[in-house]
């Protein structure tokens, strides 16, 4: 039985690694990809995105959504991504076009459409999500739930307080924290545990060529140590094809959208300030190894 599915995404390193995942495992179903500005603007995105779908044949649609922030002015992560978001590989030119609608209106369509309840995956800010649920709030009893890159409970990226994809858009992240639609955070707490190692990255390009494809790119990323590389995105497609490598925590979580902390993820951890509630199941550890050797499995498993 396979999973639907629909990615907001801004590739991005990270995100175009977890669309080659999504696009290409068998037990996903990847209805559609709609774009956000983030790690670099939604024109650049929107061309990722397409690069990706012409890469490996697929005819899954592409739609360009929010240009910026509902409020805060935007900054992009280019200093980490690159100029185009996606350097180190040269795609084929040929592109598909995307949709005349925009992601909204994509969206809508598509969950609205499909006889099972959809997963959203937002791996990007959530500025397209919110304004979902702000024009169409009767989506929201057709979404099985949001498995969404963002947050921390830790320290932050941006500030010392704040993940990017919640700092891009704060506004956005707490109309989607207070949707009522059930919520699994995937953020630093465990994306800063699961590295791709530099082993793991040096085996790709000995597997395929999306394997040489993704090398190529990621080896580019800002964010290198010692220990390897975050493939943040990648963690929301490894939860949802093995949750047992995952210890999540249910709790209350609220977002700062001013002052200092502004873009921060509050966790009520002792459940003390919202009656015993919970909106989100918070990603809190996770088994590095089995995400590194899952990494490679599923590259190694591309025809292409």
């Amino acid at each position: 039985m396979t999973t639907k599915i629909i990615m907001d995404t801004d590739p991005g390193i990270d995100d175009a690694a977890a669309i080659t995942m999504a696009i290409n495992d068998p037990k996903l179903d990847l209805k559609l990809i709609t774009t956000v500005a983030g790690n670099v603007t939604v024109d650049k995105t929107t061309k990722n995105a397409l690069k990706l779908v012409r890469f490996f044949n697929s005819d899954i649609p592409v739609a360009a959504g929010a240009k910026q922030p509902l409020i805060k002015p935007f900054e992009d992560a280019a200093r980490i991504h690159g100029e185009s978001g996606m350097p180190g590989y040269v795609f084929p030119e040929d592109l598909p076009t995307p949709l005349e609608k925009n992601a909204v209106e994509a969206l809508r369509d598509e969950i609205m459409a499909s006889d099972e309840k959809i997963t959203l995956i937002p791996t990007g800010s959530y500025t397209n999500i919110a304004l979902l649920f702000a024009q169409y709030p009767e989506v929201k009893d057709h979404i099985e739930r949001i498995v969404a890159m963002g947050g921390t409970l830790g320290k932050g990226n941006m500030t010392s307080a704040a993940e990017f994809n919640v700092f891009t858009d704060p506004h956005a992240a707490k109309m989607m924290y207070h949707s009522g639609v059930p919520i699994v955070m995937v953020g630093l707490d465990i994306t800063m545990k699961a590295l791709l190692t530099h082993d793991s990255i040096e085996t790709l390009p000995t597997l395929n060529e999306t394997g040489k494809m993704l090398h190529d790119i990621i080896i580019n990323d800002g964010d290198n140590s010692d220990k390897g590389i975050a493939m943040h995105d990648v963690n929301t497609i490894f939860y949802l094809l093995h949750p047992e490598a995952i210890t999540t925590e249910k709790m209350w979580v609220d977002v700062q959208t001013e002052g200092p902390a502004m873009g921060e993820t509050v966790g009520d951890i002792r459940g003390a300030y919202h009656n015993g509630k919970t909106n989100t199941a918070v990603c809190v550890d996770i088994d590095a190894d089995a995400f590194n050797k899952w990494f490679i499995e599923e590259v190694k498993a591309i025809q292409n």
